[in-house]
């Protein structure tokens, strides 16, 4: 039969555990999340903030719509390209301190540029071993060499530059080199040596890319996430998360930007986003620089979750809203979750090839909607259901 592979692959991952369906959420809002008729206190959103149907990113929205329309209605090089897109990329340039800022339809589309874009066969990439899929792909589909180095091993990292640096044989032939990472890792929610990765880069004379998607909002006096750390060459971030609308940027110099106007495909053949979401993002960004109260609530309950759990818990300790919970076994990672659930809690069994082999885990998120009797129920269950 035409197509077979279709449904062995299928059934070959519910036989490994692997097997993945969508689940409809019937209302989400904060801490709580209604599927199946079933109300959960939800641990598994990325609105680390708390931002999503806040009321004045709502009225943003309203406003963007009415004001500019819902669709862009065409590329951002023919005509749709709109002032509230010029006023929202003005305004990341300035909370990150950048020169300029593009705006693509989500961060896989962004990434898959960048990466192609310096994907150049005078380049090399290099890759933190933990980075997202849409780097590996992008990188891996560009015409550069690319090489990944153990999670966050400067010294791998550092020998590997120095390698490629001895076999250049003058100025003219030197390679151009670009060094990738993450600034909070997406699934175990540790973050980037930034300060290392930006000396490494300046003594290589290399680009430094970081995808900033789960930094954004949570780390930084003003949410500006790695940046707040060291000066980075080109941030990639997602509005998704943190920001609580839609799309992603990349943050960079005029020069980068002239190129990807002129030669990522992702860039010149999509529609623009909405500038009605781009309006309400403008809206968000502001609130997230200034109520600084929502970083520091995510801090407080961290330190409260990690207090609370047993020692037998494999809780990989870290500052970000991200808390993974590492069980191993693809099976018992998802009896433990339905565990969980059968006690009100909703939580996501994160497997390969998400995450390596044998490393399958819980992943807990701590958004700064949740209180202090969520934090303390969550602990309380997670000790009985582990053993």
């Amino acid at each position: 039969m035409a197509f077979d592979f279709l449904t062995a692959d299928v059934e070959q991952q519910k036989q490994r555990a692997r097997y993945r369906a969508r689940q409809c959420v019937a209302e989400q809002n904060g801490r709580h999340v209604k599927i199946n008729d079933e109300n959960y206190l939800n641990f598994s959103s990325n609105d680390y903030l708390g931002l999503n149907h806040h009321p004045e990113i709502n009225l943003a929205l309203l406003e963007g719509a009415q004001r500019f329309g819902i669709c862009a209605s065409g590329s951002s090089l023919i005509t749709g390209y709109s002032y509230a897109h010029q006023a929202l990329e003005n305004d990341i340039c300035e909370w990150l301190n950048k020169a300029n800022c593009l705006l693509f339809a989500s961060g896989f589309s962004a990434n898959n540029a960048l990466m192609q874009a310096l994907g150049h066969k005078s380049c090399q990439l290099y890759l933190d071993k933990l980075s997202h899929a849409s780097l590996i792909d992008g990188a891996l589909s560009s015409d550069a060499k690319v090489k990944r180095f153990l999670h966050n091993d400067m010294n791998q990292l550092q020998k590997f530059l120095t390698q490629c640096q001895q076999h250049s044989v003058d100025q003219v032939n030197a390679t151009n080199n670009v060094i990738v990472s993450e600034g909070v890792f997406s699934m175990d929610g540790d973050q980037a040596d930034v300060a290392n990765l930006a000396k490494i880069s300046q003594q290589h004379q290399a680009l430094l890319y970081l995808d900033d998607a789960h930094s954004i909002g949570v780390i930084g006096e003003s949410g500006e996430g790695s940046s707040s750390v060291a000066d980075v060459d080109i941030v990639m971030a997602t509005f998704g998360k943190s920001i609580a609308t839609s799309g992603a940027f990349v943050a960079c110099d005029n020069g980068l930007a002239e190129y990807l106007i002129n030669f990522s495909r992702h860039y010149i053949y999509s529609t623009a986003i909405s500038p009605a979401l781009a309006w309400a993002t403008k809206k968000s960004i502001s609130i997230i620089q200034n109520e600084h109260w929502r970083r520091e609530k995510i801090a407080e309950l961290s330190q409260l979750l990690a207090s609370k759990l047993t020692g037998n818990i494999p809780l990989l300790k870290n500052a970000s809203s991200i808390h993974a919970i590492v069980i191993g076994d693809e099976t018992a990672t998802l009896n433990v979750c339905q565990k969980l659930r059968n006690k009100g809690i909703w939580l996501t069994a994160i497997r390969p090839p998400t995450v390596p082999n044998n490393s399958s885990r819980l992943r807990v998120t701590i958004t700064a909607s949740h209180e202090v009797k969520d934090i303390n129920y969550l602990a309380n269950c997670i000790n009985e259901v582990i053993e």
